[in-house]
């Protein structure tokens, strides 16, 4: 979270050069929005425990366990000024490399509300869901100095038991797709972001030493003790 809220930080240096960083997680962490304040006693167990991690993400939203998902961090300059419109173009994005793994998906339709403690328990407009209505991915967006994080999860085989150890529901299976793994995913993310967000090739750069130093004076902001 930290290095993306770096990034963030670094567009306006960088007129037009926006950042895609699609990545796993080594340990399950379920992540907060930036405004969630209540912590359940559950998570607190389980993280005492050693078997989930707790941090804060920049953006908003309700929490959202990571593991057995693909995370997603857009960092883009100058989007459109309208935030629906731009949940609209990332979503399109989303479904279209989703599509082509053979899994359609479509915007929720659930109302817009104060975020619930899971992020998945409700699905909106910049959200996507499958043919069984079931959410596959939920997306939270950051603004500052009008320059856009978006951050979001794409589920792929999340495990049904944390899940309902951690929110109290069990998990709905969501649909399946043959062609779905965490690598497909991340490649066609890749492709699709091309081909749906403009701009040229994408460009493999490595955080430098100085820019690693840069995101550890930050790290503490999205820990959660």
């Amino acid at each position: 979270m930290a290095i993306d809220d770096w990034l963030l930080d670094q567009l306006p240096f960088k007129p037009g050069q926006g950042v895609l960083r699609v990545y796993t997680w080594s340990t399950p962490t379920l992540s907060l929005g930036h405004h969630q304040k209540v912590i359940d006693p559950s998570w607190r167990s389980a993280s005492r425990q050693g078997r989930l991690a707790l941090a804060r993400r920049p953006s908003g939203g309700g929490a959202v366990l990571h593991a057995g998902c693909l995370t997603y961090a857009l960092l883009w300059p100058n989007p459109p000024r309208q935030r629906q419109q731009a949940y609209g173009l990332v979503a399109a994005w989303l479904a279209q490399a989703l599509a082509c793994l053979g899994l359609p998906l479509s915007p929720g339709q659930d109302e817009i509300t104060a975020p619930a403690s899971n992020c998945f328990a409700s699905s909106t407009a910049a959200d996507l869901v499958g043919i069984d209505r079931q959410k596959r991915v939920g997306s939270a967006q950051l603004w500052r100095r009008r320059q856009l994080l978006q951050h979001g999860s794409v589920l792929v085989a999340p495990p049904a038991a944390l899940w309902q150890e951690l929110f109290g529901s069990p998990l709905k299976a969501p649909a399946t797709a043959p062609g779905l793994s965490v690598a497909a995913l991340e490649q066609q993310l890749r492709l699709a972001a091309i081909r749906s967000l403009g701009g040229g090739p994408l460009l493999v750069e490595p955080l430098s030493p100085e820019e690693w130093a840069a995101v550890d004076r930050r790290r503490h902001r999205f820990r959660i003790s």
